[in-house]
């Protein structure tokens, strides 16, 4: 069966707000069929969000500048910034395709393109039961979060690639201690590039999703773009 399209559109580094409004933007084109399957690829500026799965405030320690935002992901808190690659797949999970829409299994597939691009910098990634995202050993290198309106799916994933991991201490990341967050860089012990990173990531993300990806110019989105948004905001 041939792979559906997916345009694959580099953010760079984007302001969270604004990218979490393209997101949704973008999922009500993909539920209107006005726009093929989208992955964005981006880093944010420090941020922390915090997920559905919260309980309480107590996961968010000392914010202090960093600015937090409250969103419809699944999760607990989380910390983004430089040095992080952030990745919204923005995919219709097809009817005529059951698995699709298997929640759990599209999860599985996110985390099997990060062992497999963990893999490719030498280092064993693996699963830990109970939780989502990527390890190696007893350290956490990557974060899954995901939300599905309408079987459209936003936000997703992040891996540290060199992230500044001081960060996290000022969260328990998704209920844990920010002590076992580490980053493609620490466990390799060389530097790592962003750029590297995402060439190692997008081939995976396209076998683990079944998806044929296409590297896309913002214009793609249909109109969605974060400059339209922001020409919307000033109106």
């Amino acid at each position: 069966m041939e792979r559906p399209l997916a345009n694959l559109v580099d953010l760079g580094v984007r302001e969270y707000g604004a990218t979490w409004a393209l997101q949704r933007a973008l999922v009500g084109r993909r539920q209107a069929g006005e726009i093929d399957d989208v992955i964005l690829f981006v880093e944010h500026p420090h941020v922390f969000t915090v997920g559905r799965a919260a309980r309480d405030a107590s996961n968010l320690l000392a914010p202090g500048e960093v600015p937090v935002f409250e969103i419809e992901r699944g999760g607990d808190v989380t910390y983004h910034g430089p040095g992080q690659l952030v990745v919204y797949p923005i995919l219709q999970l097809r009817e005529r395709d059951p698995a699709e829409r298997d929640l759990h299994k599209y999860l599985r597939g996110l985390e099997e393109a990060l062992i497999s691009t963990a893999a490719a910098f030498g280092l064993a990634g693996a699963r830990r039961p109970g939780f989502t995202g990527m390890w190696v050993g007893e350290h956490k290198l990557a974060s899954i979060g995901v939300a599905v309106k309408r079987w459209v799916t936003l936000h997703g994933l992040a891996l540290n690639v060199a992230t500044d991991l001081g960060y996290f201490a000022r969260i328990n990341p998704c209920g844990l201690d920010a002590a076992v967050m580490s980053s493609l860089a620490r466990e390799t012990g060389r530097a790592i590039a962003i750029a590297d990173a995402k060439a190692t990531l997008a081939p995976a993300l396209a076998d683990a999703l079944g998806r044929q990806l296409v590297p896309a110019h913002e214009s793609a989105l249909g109109g969605a773009t974060l400059g339209s948004l922001a020409r919307v905001e000033r109106q």
